[in-house]
């Protein structure tokens, strides 16, 4: 069995996954096959997924992209205690199964509602990650093209962009712009 060293309750994982399932469940309508895939990839179980558990995960990452479009620390802190209030139970450690590791869950229950599980799952890691940051856990890409959610993990400043393929984008973008030549008239 392996256990992720700890960081913050949730861990670095669960925003990764938060992250990578809301970049699936945000289009209209989500892959059913994709949400899977990203599921199966982070370590979730290997199951159909319905079209009702699809359409609630849908409903839940867009609760959630509030928390990465959040303007500040604060902004995101009452998105993220909103959340709580509305999904969360009180915290509980479970294992699942003797292979999966004692871990801290605040949805109400091992076999409850996918959405419900998605927003406390992620809201849980997300608040970690802010009160270790003390700053916005997360953004959304600043590429006008874009606005993918996406997560502060590292040191430093900030980031603007979801990737660095965007940000290379714009920049080339504004560097064009600024040394275009004015068309003669």
């Amino acid at each position: 069995m392996t256990v992720p060293p700890p960081d913050f309750p949730g861990g670095r994982s669960a925003v990764r996954r938060a992250v990578d399932l809301l970049d699936v469940l945000l289009p209209v309508p989500p892959d059913p096959a994709r949400v899977a895939e990203v599921l199966v990839a982070r370590g979730e179980p290997d199951e159909p997924l319905a079209t009702a558990a699809v359409a609630e995960l849908h409903e839940a990452a867009l609760e959630l992209r509030e928390v990465f479009a959040a303007p500040d620390t604060a902004a995101a802190a009452k998105v993220l205690n909103r959340l709580f209030a509305k999904y969360a139970s009180p915290p509980r450690l479970t294992a699942h199964d003797a292979d999966f590791g004692w871990h801290l869950h605040v949805d109400a229950a091992d076999d409850g509602p996918w959405g419900a599980w998605f927003v406390t799952s992620s809201a849980l890691a997300l608040a970690g990650l802010l009160a270790e940051r003390q700053g916005p856990p997360g953004g959304l890409c600043a590429s006008p093209s874009c606005g993918r959610p996406f997560a502060h993990l590292g040191g430093g400043s900030p980031r603007r962009y979801c990737s660095t393929r965007c940000a290379t984008r714009e920049r080339v973008a504004a560097h064009r712009a600024k040394t275009k030549a004015p068309s003669p008239e």
